[in-house]
């Protein structure tokens, strides 16, 4: 029985974890637009985006998965104390030893589970306001792609060609 008393601390420092239930990424009002008609959009976006991770927040994607995780540990643990003790009492032992290793495990399971809902949300909330005309900004020196390069403006017609390299 002590074992179950070992997760308590467990269960309630997992169910502290939050998650914002907002985008976590910036944008930015785009040229032309009001800041009235940026906030009217946001509030359509988040909307928008809040569908299309499934309707579920983060923190609750990350209990449902914590949840799941313990409650597959304690019937695991349950099955393997009986089979080994043979008698109520290791099936108990078990259930414990299980909740403890479903619950560590569970909370590994739940951020991943919160992040994944989340990435899904700040991507469908880029697209929406980029749709609408806003500016999403991009950290300076991350590009994708194969092998960007800044751009140098090409010459203006009728320049010769620069001299090849010397060496």
């Amino acid at each position: 029985m002590k074992p179950v008393f070992g997760i308590i601390p467990l269960l309630i420092l997992a169910g502290c974890a939050s998650t914002p239930s907002g985008p976590n990424v910036m944008v930015l009002p785009g040229t032309g637009k009001s800041f009235d008609q940026f906030r009217f959009d946001d509030q359509e976006c988040r909307q928008y985006a809040h569908v299309q991770s499934g309707g579920n927040a983060p923190d609750q994607a990350g209990v449902d998965a914590g949840v799941k995780s313990a409650a597959v540990g304690a019937a695991v643990g349950a099955v393997a104390g009986a089979a080994i003790g043979r008698s109520g009492h290791a099936a108990v032992a078990g259930a414990g030893i299980g909740t403890a290793g479903g619950a560590l495990a569970g909370t590994g399971a739940a951020a991943q589970s919160g992040r994944t809902v989340q990435g899904r949300y700040d991507m469908s909330f880029q697209q929406c306001m980029y749709a609408k005309g806003h500016q999403i900004p991009m950290a300076a020196g991350i590009h994708r792609g194969s092998s960007y390069r800044q751009a140098v403006p090409p010459p203006p017609p009728g320049t010769p060609p620069p001299p090849p390299p010397k060496g």
